[in-house]
């Protein structure tokens, strides 16, 4: 068995054990190498896709394992279904925003775009947040906004409220690289 078998097999390993960051490292590594290797790229891009869709990615996976051998356009199959899956998956969150957008107004709370007006009017995060922190409620309702929200709580030295925060939230807005970055934004308590 080649290396490059062995890695393959290896990635795949962890792909099933859902261990996505890890087989995503494995899967750019073989494409380093062979990059026209399908089940490498297929692969990558089914490891990146669980990282927030594990059911999805788990289930194409498996497809592809299905018609790999028997369908040359095995990789563009796999890439048609998962464009769709993202598509119908942006439609729906769109619904799912637009209603949440509703419902904030019924709120006893503000909403980000409105909590940035009050950074901005009152000239610094620090300031606005503690205005605002014990009396009404900032409604984050994409991942762009908590993405913000983080950086903005790190850069005005709230660590441990940032953490707790993103230990408690990011779960809702899915486990993409950004999210899990955010974690090594925060200074190691010493």
């Amino acid at each position: 068995m080649t290396s490059k078998n062995i890695l393959l097999q290896r990635a795949e390993e962890q792909f099933l054990n859902k261990d996505y960051t890890n087989a995503l490292k494995i899967y750019g590594l073989l494409l380093k190498d062979y990059p026209q290797l399908k089940d490498a790229k297929v692969g990558a891009y089914l490891s990146d896709m669980g990282l927030d869709l594990e059911e999805d990615a788990q289930a194409l996976f498996d497809y592809y394992q299905a018609i790999k051998n028997s369908s040359d356009d095995a990789e563009e199959i796999i890439d048609e279904l998962s464009q769709t899956i993202y598509a119908t998956r942006i439609i729906v969150q769109e619904q799912v925003v637009g209603a949440l957008h509703e419902q904030v107004e019924y709120q006893d709370g503000i909403s980000y775009g409105d909590f940035v007006s009050l950074i901005n009017e009152k000239g610094n995060f620090r300031e606005a947040f503690e205005n605002i922190m014990f009396s009404t409620k900032v409604v984050i309702t994409t991942k762009e906004e908590f993405v913000d929200f983080i950086k903005r709580l790190i850069e005005a030295d709230y660590h441990a409220v940032a953490l707790k925060y993103l230990d408690a939230i990011s779960g809702h807005f899915g486990t993409t690289q950004d999210i899990y970055a955010l974690y090594h934004l925060i200074p190691r308590a010493k």
